[in-house]
């Protein structure tokens, strides 16, 4: 009996992502394409990888509680195939624990790693016993640390500022499997008329307008509403943001960190393709690709420029200047899970870069124009932070109330953290900011 192609593609993701790290990403997609599997192999291999990236401290918990060998003589291909085994045993349903642990020494075997069969296949059938202890320290941060995966500093700072049961929630939501989320472009069609034709494949977001949760479809980019330029992939977070600037018809707007193009669709739909629309970015490929997906939807308001947001020059003023800045990533973890395992060192300088855009951009705003600021993270650092850090300097500008649908309500102050364990979308940081005539 041979291993299944899926877990084979999964442990050789898990390969990648150790040797490349977390400043690497996710390299499902593309591995998986290269690797050409069937539609059920692809789903499973990358539910698998991100399984074990979503558990990876609780795989090596009981790894590390039932091995008679010390943790850091484990060899890192082995401990690969344990934690890919021990999430099979510890979180799904429809994978016998026989089947799990035969496949891990299985992958051994093919691995070229004979000599740890034995020791593998011991270490799995520990796991797979009927009395599996609990986690002690419940209660604790150390407790949740280890059983969503999550580093113990990052889960102190969350408790810190939610409390323990909030951050419990945050941290479990972070381990489901994450919706995906597409807007309508009304341009071509309507949220009626596509929820007919993709009644299988999408339902209504609950409470945000023209947005429907994609489900059951395997690569998104070969529906037939996708390439017809019907809908484009968007998290209601960034759509949210866009909301808040508000852009019309007839406006002129700057997406200043354009990439990957959703904030310019997202507006180019609000202002009925008249106006225009500047996308920027520093990358010449992501540019081109926010070009094809403007071609593809019928967008004529918007044109790509290269340019560097701290320090943009000759691109004029705007009516709305949107600074969607790099950032952690925090808020996404629930679809990147790799995330979660930034250090506080990798991204320490972000607040400063984050605060050099809203500097640079800030002479780009017509008198009376908004300068709305978002990040995908929830840290107070690189959020409340950068901005009271830029109100110091810039005193022509000010926040300003905005109006968003569902539980996000109105943010009197001009700014709302979205979380995903409350509002159902990205972690997310939006700030709206006028500035005056």
């Amino acid at each position: 009996m041979t291993v299944s192609p899926a877990r084979k593609a999964a442990l050789r993701l898990l390969e990648i992502y150790r040797r490349q790290g977390s400043g690497f990403g996710n390299p499902s997609d593309k591995e998986i394409k290269r690797l050409n599997l069937d539609i059920r192999d692809a789903a499973l291999a990358k539910r698998l990888y991100s399984g074990v990236l979503q558990n990876t401290t609780v795989c090596d918990y009981y790894i590390d509680l039932y091995s008679e060998v010390k943790p850091s003589a484990i060899e890192p291909t082995v401990r690969d195939i344990l934690r890919l085994s021990a999430y099979q045993i510890l979180f799904t349903d429809k994978i016998p624990f026989s089947a799990a642990v035969f496949e891990g020494v299985e992958l051994c075997k093919q691995s070229g790693r004979e000599r740890a069969c034995g020791f593998v296949n011991a270490v799995l059938r520990r796991i797979s016993g009927e009395n599996l202890p609990e986690i002690p320290g419940e209660g604790t941060g150390e407790y949740l640390s280890i059983k969503y995966s999550h580093p113990l500093s990052h889960v102190n700072d969350f408790i810190d500022r939610l409390g323990y049961a909030a951050t419990e929630k945050l941290l479990a939501v972070h381990n489901e499997p994450a919706a995906v989320f597409a807007q309508i472009n009304t341009l071509r069609t309507s949220a009626d008329i596509l929820l007919a034709e993709m009644k299988e494949k999408t339902r209504p977001h609950p409470w945000i307008f023209d947005c429907v949760e994609v489900y059951g479809t395997g690569d998104i980019s070969e529906l037939p509403a996708y390439n017809e330029g019907k809908l484009y992939i968007q998290d209601p977070a960034s759509k949210l943001a866009v909301y808040a600037a508000a852009p019309e018809p007839g406006m002129s707007v700057l997406d200043a960190c354009a990439a990957p193009g959703g904030k310019s669709f997202a507006a180019a739909v609000m202002m009925k393709n008249r106006g225009s629309i500047t996308a920027c970015d520093k990358n010449t490929e992501k540019l081109k690709n926010i070009e094809r997906g403007a071609s593809l939807m019928g967008f004529t308001i918007i044109k790509t420029r290269i340019a560097d947001a701290r320090s943009p020059s000759e691109i004029g003023e705007y009516d709305i200047v949107i600074a969607d800045a790099p950032c952690s990533g925090f808020g996404t973890i629930g679809k990147k899970p790799e995330i979660r395992y930034k250090t506080y060192k990798e991204i320490d300088g972000l607040p400063e870069i984050q605060y050099q855009i809203l500097c640079g951009l800030a002479s780009h705003v017509a008198e009376g124009g908004v300068l709305l600021y978002s990040v995908c993270s929830f840290r107070t650092e690189e959020n409340e932070s950068v901005i009271k850090r830029f109100l110091t300097e810039r005193p022509d500008f000010a926040p300003e109330g905005f109006a968003l649908p569902g539980p996000c309500g109105y943010a009197e102050r001009g700014m709302i953290t979205l979380w995903p364990h409350i509002h159902g979308t990205d972690g997310f940081f939006i700030c709206k900011l006028r500035k005056s005539r």
